[in-house]
C-alpha cells in the first residue's frame, strides 16, 4: 500500500508546484553526485520488473551513453518520483535528528563495509569493484570456515578494487562516510577488520571453502578520510577473529572497539570480561545480532550458567539480566549500550535479528504501555549510580 500512497503524494506535490520550488531544485543540485544515478537505477529496475541489473538489456546494463539518454527520456516521470521520495525522506530525517539532538540524544548509524551487487553503487560505478569487462564479479565477499560454520559464510557482495580507490585518494569512501555524518552523529562501521585484510571467494562458488585472504587498504584509507573530513567519532565493529595486524590498525585509528558481554563467558579469561577492558571501548550486553540477554542465559548449558551467576555475583537466574546491565554500566568502557529488550527483561521472542537468515528478522517493536514511568526511573537510577 505504501507506494500507492507515495505515488499519490508525488502527483499532488507536482500539481502544487513543489518540483519548481527553490528548496527542491537546491536539493537536487546538492545531491547530484549520487541522486541522479540512484533515481535512474530505481526507475530502470522497475521497468525490468525488479530484476537485478545484471539481467537488464546489455546496452543499459553496461551504461552505454545512448541507452542512458533513452531511458532518462522514457522514464522521466519515474526518475522524478524517486528523487521526490529522497527529498521527502531527507527533510523528515533532518527534522527527527534535530529533535533528538535538542533532547541531548545522539544517533549512532550503522554502515556496512560492503554494498550489494544489485545496487545503484555497483551499477553506476563498476570501476570501484572487482568486476570483469562484462560487469560480472571476479570474486565476492564472505568469511572463512570457523567453529560456527564448517563451510564459512558466502555473503556474495562485490569486492572493492582497492588499487583504483587508492588512485582516487579514496574519494568514493570519503563521500560515503561524509554523507553518513550528515545523517548520524556517530558512525559504526561493520566488519572493520575487512579493511586490514578481506576474504575473497571465487565468484560462482557455493561455499566460502575456497576463499583466501587479500590485503586491504589498512590505515591509509582512514588517514585519507581524516585529512578530508577532519576527526570524526567512529565505532569499529571488531568482533570475530581479530589478528595482531587488525589490532594494530584499530589502535592506530584510535576508534573504540566493541565488547559484547554475552561473548564473555566462553572462557575464564575472555577479552570480553569487564576486568579486561580499557576505557576506549563500547560495551553492549548484546547487539541486534544476539539473543536477548534473558534468552541467551536460558539457552546456555548449566556449566556456563553457573559461571555467569558466579561472575555476576547473583544466586538466581532471574537476577542475571539486571546484573548484566549493572556490570556493563559499571565497567570502565567509555560507553555502555543496553538494548531496550534487556531493560524490559524480554526473552527469545523479542530477538531482533538472526544473522545469515532471511524472512523473519527485524519484526520486534515496542508496544504501547511498555515504556513506563517506573522503567524510566529505574533507568535513571542505574545511569546515575554508575555516573553514565
Amino acid at each position: 500500500a505504501r507506494f500507492k500512497v507515495l505515488k499519490h503524494a508525488y502527483k499532488r506535490a507536482k500539481k502544487n508546484g513543489l518540483m519548481e520550488s527553490k528548496a527542491y531544485r537546491t536539493y537536487l543540485e546538492e545531491e547530484k553526485a549520487w541522486l541522479a544515478d540512484y533515481a535512474l537505477y530505481m526507475a530502470v529496475k522497475d521497468s525490468f520488473d525488479g530484476k537485478s541489473w545484471d539481467q537488464w538489456e546489455e546496452d543499459i546494463r553496461l551504461r552505454k551513453p545512448e541507452a542512458i539518454a533513452a531511458y532518462q527520456e522514457q522514464l522521466s516521470a519515474e526518475i522524478d518520483f524517486y528523487e521526490f521520495l529522497q527529498y521527502l525522506f531527507a527533510g523528515q530525517w533532518a527534522g527527527l535528528k534535530a529533535y533528538a539532538n535538542e533532547q541531548g540524544i545522539e544517533i549512532i548509524g550503522d554502515i556496512p563495509i560492503y554494498v550489494a551487487f544489485d545496487s545503484a553503487d555497483t551499477w553506476s560505478h563498476p570501476e570501484l569493484f572487482q568486476l570483469s569487462e562484462g560487469c560480472v564479479p571476479k570474486a565476492v565477499a564472505g568469511v572463512p570456515p570457523d567453529a560456527f560454520s564448517a563451510t564459512g559464510q558466502l555473503w556474495g557482495n562485490p569486492l572493492y578494487d582497492w588499487e583504483y580507490h587508492k588512485k582516487t585518494g579514496y574519494d568514493w569512501w570519503t563521500l560515503r562516510i561524509g554523507y553518513s555524518y550528515r545523517l548520524y552523529d556517530i558512525v559504526r562501521v561493520d566488519h572493520f577488520r575487512g579493511f586490514e585484510a578481506y576474504f575473497s571467494i571465487p565468484y560462482g562458488d557455493e561455499t566460502a571453502v575456497n576463499g583466501h585472504w587479500e590485503k586491504g587498504p589498512d590505515f591509509e584509507l582512514f588517514a585519507a578520510m581524516k585529512m578530508k573530513l577532519g576527526k570524526k567519532e567512529m565505532i569499529a565493529e571488531d568482533l570475530g577473529v581479530i589478528t595482531p595486524p587488525v589490532r594494530k590498525m584499530i589502535k592506530k585509528c584510535g576508534y573504540p572497539g566493541m565488547k559484547v558481554l554475552q561473548f564473555a563467558f566462553d572462557s575464564y579469561d575472555s577479552e570480553y570480561l569487564p576486568h579486561n577492558y580499557d576505557k576506549n571501548c563500547i560495551v553492549y550486553t548484546g547487539t541486534h545480532d544476539n539473543q536477548t540477554t534473558r534468552g541467551w542465559y536460558e539457552e546456555n548449558n548449566r556449566k556456563v550458567q553457573k559461571y555467569i551467576r558466579e561472575y555476576l555475583r547473583v544466586k538466581s537466574g532471574k537476577d542475571v539480566v539486571e546484573a548484566m546491565i549493572a556490570t556493563a554500566m559499571s565497567s570502565t568502557a567509555g560507553t555502555a549500550v543496553i538494548p531496550m529488550q534487556d531493560w524490559l527483561g524480554l526473552g527469545r521472542e523479542a530477538r531482533m535479528n538472526f544473522p545469515s537468515t532471511l524472512g523473519d528478522n527485524w519484526k520486534w517493536r515496542l508496544t504501547d504501555g511498555q515504556l513506563t514511568d517506573a522503567l524510566a526511573a529505574h533507568m535513571k537510577d542505574v545511569t546515575e549510580t554508575y555516573c553514565r
